[in-house]
């Protein structure tokens, strides 16, 4: 379950004091591994900004599970600061054990362009309901009716500031709606309260979050397998549709998800025709043309829709680096600002594809498995803002954000 109060830590301005001072961008942008493949089509060329974002020095940031570019060219994080233990965070103590850093994150963080942190706010307490907990993991015991996930996943910032969040805890079951400040507005779902795949009431861990004013798609993909459509307005359930478009099927996952079962074989592998979205439905993200991606990662693909007066049409499947094993491949999109290019998060292979949005074909790709600027361990998300630059986060034991540099190519 993990742990489940994480104090308010409400930060409007940050003074000089508690920031470490940011070197000049030149001195700080370093070569990244990337491959242009289809040479006959010009490729986005980054570098990574080893120097952002610039954390208050007490500060070290766990898994990162959301990433979201705001229309203001904001940039926001979701953290889990349960993915920490005493050891990272021993300042968090009474007493402290360390005489060094660390403290743990608040859950929401947003930064400037010149990765300056603006406001973090999370926890139990901005949620409705309260409960507790006993036990730790597969083996915790919730009493209560808590509404703040127990493990949060999926952050989406719509054109209004607010925030959404998902979870894919034990008993996550909710998507919540926040101020820019991180006061509660609404939810749908409920935690605690699943009921598979044709429910018009209840979600199932779900993943991902895309919200456009008229509705709110949800990618209900890690007990249920299906994308939910609700409305905008009073968040009234619309319709839901598995893959291809069609009714949701392939039945439901057991609780509680655990990390453990993102490297299982027990599906029997990838299937990238399978008539069913995979056991981890991760993304649901809006493109152009009012397209809809879909990342359906354990059978490494995206099902790419159109929305329609109707409802949605299906367009194709678009297969992501066929034949990877382990956590698959697709885990996030973004589009580059001219939307000529589609940017997939590889969470397995460590890469960011670039793809023509055109034809989807690969263009070419950037990032490898590793521990250094510009590489990536479990790549969990992808967003880019106004300018092209692209950022991602990292799940597991990666636990931090990127910045890379947009530096020719659009």
């Amino acid at each position: 379950m993990g742990e489940r109060t994480v104090r308010l830590k409400a930060i409007a301005a940050m003074g000089a004091a508690a920031l470490v001072t940011a070197p000049a961008l030149a001195d700080t942008l370093v070569d990244i591994e990337s491959e242009h493949v289809d040479e006959s089509v010009d490729m986005p060329v980054f570098k990574v900004d080893a120097g952002w974002p610039n954390l208050p020095e007490d500060m070290i940031l766990g898994q990162i599970p959301g990433l979201a570019v705001a229309k203001d060219d904001t940039i926001w994080i979701l953290t889990r600061p349960n993915s920490l233990d005493a050891t990272e965070t021993g300042r968090d103590t009474d007493p402290p054990i360390t005489q060094a850093c660390c403290t743990k994150p608040p859950h929401v963080l947003q930064f400037d362009q010149e990765g300056n942190l603006l406001r973090s706010w999370g926890g139990p307490q901005l949620a409705p309901g309260e409960s507790t907990v006993t036990g730790r993991g597969r083996d915790a015991v919730e009493e209560g009716d808590e509404q703040w996930p127990a493990n949060v996943h999926g952050l989406y910032v719509d054109a209004d500031n607010t925030v959404w969040i998902g979870g894919n805890g034990n008993g996550d079951h909710v998507v919540l709606n926040f101020t820019a400040d991180g006061e509660y507005i609404r939810q749908f779902g409920r935690r605690q309260s699943t009921d598979g795949n044709a429910s018009t009431q209840f979600l199932g861990n779900p993943a991902d979050i895309a919200a456009d004013g008229e509705s709110v798609l949800v990618a209900d993909g890690y007990i249920n397998k299906r994308i939910v459509e609700i409305a905008g307005d009073d968040l009234s359930f619309t319709r839901a549709f598995g893959a291809y478009g069609d009714d949701p099927t392939g039945g439901t996952r057991a609780e509680p998800f655990d990390q453990s079962q993102a490297t299982s074989t027990g599906d029997g592998g990838a299937n990238t025709t399978s008539e069913s979205f995979g056991d981890i439905v991760h993304c649901v993200v809006r493109g152009p043309d009012d397209t809809v991606y879909v990342c359906d990662r354990r059978n490494n693909r995206l099902q790419l829709f159109r929305e329609t007066g109707a409802g949605v049409e299906f367009v194709r499947d678009i297969v992501i680096a066929d034949g990877t094993g382990g956590t698959r491949s697709a885990s996030d999109v973004a589009f580059s600002p001219d939307g000529k290019y589609v940017y997939v998060a590889d969470m397995m292979n460590g890469r960011v594809w670039i793809l023509l949005r055109e034809t989807h074909d690969v263009v070419g790709w950037f990032g490898r498995n590793g521990r250094y600027p510009g590489q990536f361990i479990w790549l969990h998300s992808v967003d880019v803002d106004s300018a092209g630059n692209v950022y991602t986060t990292e799940v597991n034991t990666g636990r931090r954000v990127q910045r890379f540099v947009l530096q020719a190519g659009e």
